[in-house]
């Protein structure tokens, strides 16, 4: 079955990275790679001459959960508004001892957020970003809870967006089929930016994939931008229709297939055959001029 949901990780250059991460965690594998034509006879526009024959995206697989890595250049840095949560579960007999060897081998020329410890959730939790700048909460799970997914897309809202990560989950929930809210955990008083009530956590799924959510405890200055989106693959242009009216609130950022919400994040709305798409003659080009995809103008 194809993921209906997929993160996709901005780069300045791909290769390396998804090299690390596909050799550092179990189950890496890199499925496909989509290259950047070479010329301008292909579909090379000016602004990529620097790309020409360069990988383009990278389709790779982590633990099962399919991940895009795009190479961008250096106009979008990850930023811990949005991190991936890895669960540890011990009824499926993954330990503390092999969160700590995840552990060391993301942090080595990272940055740790949150050392390694107990927390009132977790008898074993730390928050870190790579050597690249993508972030990470690795937790040892109770093995007496209901059963997540080893990887799951994690949000922070923070700034304006603070106190509304309960109001964009139900939003979320309320676009796609297979959704629903898990246990919402509530901060008890006013912590920091975050008021009584808001969200200290709560897990969700969209089209059977589980994301998590919180409003930040603390002031921050980073909130959601690009260098994270999340691609909806679209079985027509029914469903591209449909998505991306409901998502698309900032006029400015749409192009491409590439469209913000009214939270700021990111979304990717495109078909299901975009690659078969991609090989007609002068796709590229067609491609880079549109906002909304429209599949008969391929």
């Amino acid at each position: 079955m194809q993921q209906k949901i997929t993160p996709n990780l901005w780069f300045d250059g791909v290769k390396e990275a998804v090299d690390f991460y596909v050799s550092a965690f179990p189950g890496g594998k890199i499925v496909s790679t989509v290259y950047y034509p070479k010329t301008a006879e292909e579909g090379l526009q000016d602004f990529q001459r620097d790309f020409a024959g360069k990988e383009l995206t990278i389709d790779f697989e982590l633990a099962g959960q399919r991940f895009t890595a795009i190479n961008g250049g250096p106009d979008f840095k990850f930023n811990p508004s949005i991190s991936f949560m890895v669960n540890f579960d011990p009824s499926r007999g993954e330990g503390a001892g092999d969160l700590d060897e995840l552990w060391n081998k993301l942090t080595e020329g990272g940055e740790i957020l949150t050392p390694l410890g107990e927390q009132p959730f977790s008898k074993h939790y730390g928050w870190c970003k790579d050597k690249y700048g993508l972030s990470w909460q690795l937790i040892l799970t109770d093995p007496d809870g209901e059963p997540r997914p080893f990887i799951i897309p994690f949000l922070t809202f923070t700034q304006e967006n603070t106190n509304r990560a309960e109001e964009a989950a139900n939003f979320y929930v309320s676009l796609f089929k297979d959704a629903k809210l898990g246990e919402p955990f509530r901060y008890s008083e006013d912590t920091g930016p975050a008021k009584a009530g808001s969200l200290m956590f709560i897990d969700f799924t969209l089209a059977g994939q589980w994301f998590a959510a919180m409003d930040s405890s603390e002031d921050q200055d980073f909130t959601f931008n690009e260098a994270v989106s999340f691609v909806v693959a679209c079985k027509d242009q029914e469903e591209i229709d449909y998505f991306w009216e409901k998502l698309s609130a900032v006029p400015e950022s749409e192009q491409c297939g590439w469209c913000k919400d009214k939270y700021g994040l990111s979304w990717q709305i495109i078909p299901e055959n975009l690659d078969e798409l991609m090989q007609k003659p002068g796709a590229f080009p067609k491609l880079m001029q549109m906002h909304k995809i429209v599949i008969a103008d391929f």
